[in-house]
């Protein structure tokens, strides 16, 4: 078969949908939290940005929190699947598999100071002709160098692969002359820089990037915006109590709510993460969306690739409906 990065990619976002992990034992009471920490900036950069919220939730819920920061979302997917992390912040595609293959549970979503449910994946170039328009970009992708997010990426990835590259025909892993693979930092530096020509962004990360990066923001405008993207969520492990998922999420939801100089504090704290507003309580189903979108994507590989006959495409359908169908049973599931 063709084009076996498209099928890869199938794989990756509906493989193992049902509940894959065996339950893991209780944690020990004394035991410290270990808080996963998605990659925005560089790792050091994370970890100094969640610290002073870590050392409060600590004290909130009377146990030690440690700290797993990591340079991508690979190497946060392994820790995960190591079961080396109990609690984590996660988009919508890395929530989506902790919940449906790695016994966790979302307790909270975070909620930035715009007040939107979402945020937009992007697509930056340079002002400067001539690689600074969509026309050509859609036109002659393979002569555009590309810099471009994680498969784990919902606005570095699968969002534009979606909604932007598919439906034109081009498939962002296989057209461009050459690609660069990293943060949104990463990505928009290297447009912004002539390293490439095009760079999948969001606009959360794209605001942040203007406060840091004044100069080289001068240089990049936005080529494309997608429909909305809900924001990210915060996990917690199955296996603790629902009481301490409780406390967690009470923390977290109180968080930059107070009046006075503690608030003013937890604001401050909210606004390096990323710009957040705070957390409002959640549950799996707010990763519905998530799951949609990976939905749409495995079914729009399986129809624009090629096939042996008619029938393999069918049986690939069929496993793709069927997996988005346990899928979302699995998000229904509220139980404590």
């Amino acid at each position: 078969m063709a084009r076996r990065g498209a099928a890869a990619a199938i794989l990756a976002l509906l493989a193992g949908l049902p509940l894959a992990a065996v339950a893991q034992p209780a944690p020990q009471p004394d035991a410290p939290v270990r808080f996963g920490i998605l990659p925005l900036g560089g790792a050091f950069e994370s970890r100094s940005d969640w610290d002073p919220l870590l050392a409060e939730l600590s004290r909130a819920i009377d146990r030690p929190v440690s700290v797993l920061s990591v340079n991508s979302y690979e190497a946060l997917e392994q820790a995960i699947r190591r079961d080396e992390v109990d609690m984590a912040f996660l988009s919508g595609k890395m929530a989506l598999d902790a919940v449906t293959q790695r016994r966790m549970k979302v307790v909270a979503q975070v909620v930035r100071h715009d007040g939107l449910p979402g945020y937009r994946a992007l697509m930056l170039a340079r002002k400067a002709p001539p690689f600074n328009s969509m026309k050509s970009l859609l036109a002659e992708p393979e002569r555009w160098r590309l810099a471009r997010g994680e498969r784990q990426s919902v606005s570095g990835f699968i969002v534009p692969q979606l909604q932007l590259f598919l439906p034109n025909h081009i498939a962002m892993e296989t057209r461009f002359l050459s690609e660069i693979v990293g943060t949104h930092q990463t990505t928009a530096l290297a447009v912004a820089n002539n390293e490439a020509d095009v760079a999948t962004n969001n606009t959360a990360d794209f605001e942040r990037f203007k406060l840091r990066f004044p100069a080289e923001a001068q240089r990049l405008q936005v080529l494309w915006e997608s429909e909305l993207i809900p924001h990210a969520q915060i996990v917690v492990r199955r296996e603790y109590s629902p009481e301490l998922r409780s406390r967690v999420q009470a923390f977290l939801v109180g968080y930059g709510r107070a009046k006075g100089s503690k608030g003013d504090a937890e604001r401050v704290v909210l606004k390096s993460l990323h710009d957040l507003a705070g957390f409002v309580a959640a549950d799996n189903s707010s990763l519905q969306p998530a799951a949609k979108l990976a939905y749409q994507l495995a079914k729009q590989n399986a129809m624009s690739a090629q096939w042996v006959n008619d029938a393999a495409r069918q049986a690939r359908l069929s496993r793709i409906e069927s997996g988005y169908a346990e899928q979302t049973a699995v998000l229904r599931d509220l139980s404590p």
